[in-house]
């Protein structure tokens, strides 16, 4: 019997998964139900199609963005060769002819001798065969069901997620470590603590309601439950809303000053490494830049580097840390992989490289190989390792950054000559694992 994988998916992902796998000589069926359905963002017929931004973030190696794309580059992506053929002027990042992308990725993958593509909706997984599932954040409502059915409480509709820092730009000398009532686990104190006084927390909190929001598409508007409140949606109903609620100082008491603070946000560490910490209960729907002009007003993150900015937005997502393994692969049905913004990796280029692993992957399980998981000091690598780290709680999704890779031997103080050394040392483990 031939070698053969299924791939669910014609967007960024799928494309990838069944071009890797292609081209290691495995038959695939690509299978994208446009334009026999749509779903609400998309409206052009062919692969691979941007719906939102046409930009692919940053194009310079000293950029987590831009690394991740080089990742790709020499692991053979059909995603970045195209986007580099019809790039447009867009500064230092790598903006693409949306059209001309997408009619590209889909001109190769149509003419590759071993793909072939079917346009028809899938409604459940299969039962049998490698498969790639690469159906993405608006995945059928027949078929999320289904995921939904099979994985249980291991799968999210909606996004509600808050900012991360990393932990080496928090000024702990406005900050200290502690958990409520002195209950912790680590005995070093398990959150990181930003305290206000009360002037602080007033002027922050009138910045907050005053904030500009994101507007959103009618699609992307996500049924809002009281638990996962915006911020600045809960600050609105009075100035004292949040201080009773996500920065309460109950059960916290400053070193510094003995007493407790009149407001306090509490930092949670995000990855095993504890390089990275989310701002616990900051859920929130503010634009980018506001995000970062207002959250920078707490004290101890006036310096804060930020590594993902809230969101909230219709995005369906596995639980992958309980879900996935490391190489994309299902732990309770191994014959299933998964790619894209479903496995919880953000961004257009992420989701490519997400599918690119497990299209490998796929060829590698069907052939009884050893999985392909690439060293944590690269982006591809970090970026699998992190969505299917056991350790992480409260998954959210993440996108390409510094932060998420192991930190120098050698601390570097200067960002750009930081970034720059990282790049070298990924690209340089990547080559080692390649050959």
């Amino acid at each position: 019997m031939s070698e053969h994988i299924t791939v669910l998916g014609g967007g960024l992902a799928g494309c990838e998964a069944a071009w890797a796998a292609a081209n290691d000589g495995v038959a695939v069926t690509l299978v994208e139900m446009k334009p026999i359905k749509f779903t609400a963002a998309h409206k052009k017929e062919t692969l691979a199609e941007l719906v939102c931004s046409n930009s692919l973030k940053a194009a310079r190696l000293e950029s987590a963005a831009g690394l991740l794309k080089e990742e790709m580059a020499r692991l053979g992506s059909v995603c970045v060769a195209v986007a580099r053929d019809c790039a447009v002027p867009a500064g230092g990042a790598l903006a693409v002819d949306r059209d001309r992308f997408s009619e590209g990725v889909t001109r190769r993958i149509a003419a590759h001798p071993l793909i072939t593509v079917e346009h028809r909706e899938v409604t459940a997984l299969p039962e049998s065969g490698i498969t790639v599932v690469a159906t993405g954040p608006l995945t059928s409502d027949t078929l999320a069901e289904d995921i939904a059915r099979r994985f249980g409480e291991g799968l999210s509709f909606y996004d509600a997620a808050a900012p991360i820092v990393t932990a080496e730009s928090v000024d702990m000398n406005a900050a200290f470590r502690a958990s409520r009532y002195d209950r912790e686990e680590s005995g070093i104190g398990d959150y990181i603590n930003c305290p206000m006084n009360k002037a602080e927390y007033e002027a922050f909190h009138e910045a907050l309601i005053n904030a500009e929001t994101a507007l959103l598409h009618e699609f992307d508007k996500p049924k809002v439950y009281e638990g996962c409140m915006p911020i600045e949606v809960l600050a609105g109903r009075g100035t004292d809303a949040i201080r009773f609620g996500p920065m309460k100082p109950v059960g916290l008491r400053d070193p510094r000053t003995g007493h407790r603070p009149w407001a306090v946000l509490q930092l949670r560490t995000e990855n095993a490494a504890g390089t990275l910490y989310n701002l616990v209960g900051f859920q929130t729907n503010l634009k980018f830049g506001e995000q970062k002009r207002v959250f920078s007003m707490i004290p101890a993150l006036k310096n804060a580097e930020f590594v993902r900015y809230g969101v909230m937005h219709r995005n369906t997502f596995l639980d992958s840390p309980r879900l996935l393994t490391q190489d994309l692969r299902c732990k309770a049905l191994p014959h299933l992989f998964f790619a894209g913004q479903m496995t919880g990796v953000e961004g257009y280029m992420e989701s490519a490289a997400s599918g690119l692993l497990a299209g490998k992957n796929a060829v590698r399980a069907l052939r009884g190989e050893a999985p392909l998981c690439l060293p944590p000091e690269t982006m591809m690598g970090a970026l699998t390792g992190y969505i299917s780290d056991a350790t992480v709680t409260n998954f959210q999704p993440m996108g390409a950054n510094f932060g998420v890779l192991p930190p120098l031997e050698e601390h570097i103080r200067d960002k750009k000559q930081r970034y720059a050394a990282l790049a070298a040392r990924a690209l340089a483990k990547l080559e080692e694992e390649l050959q």
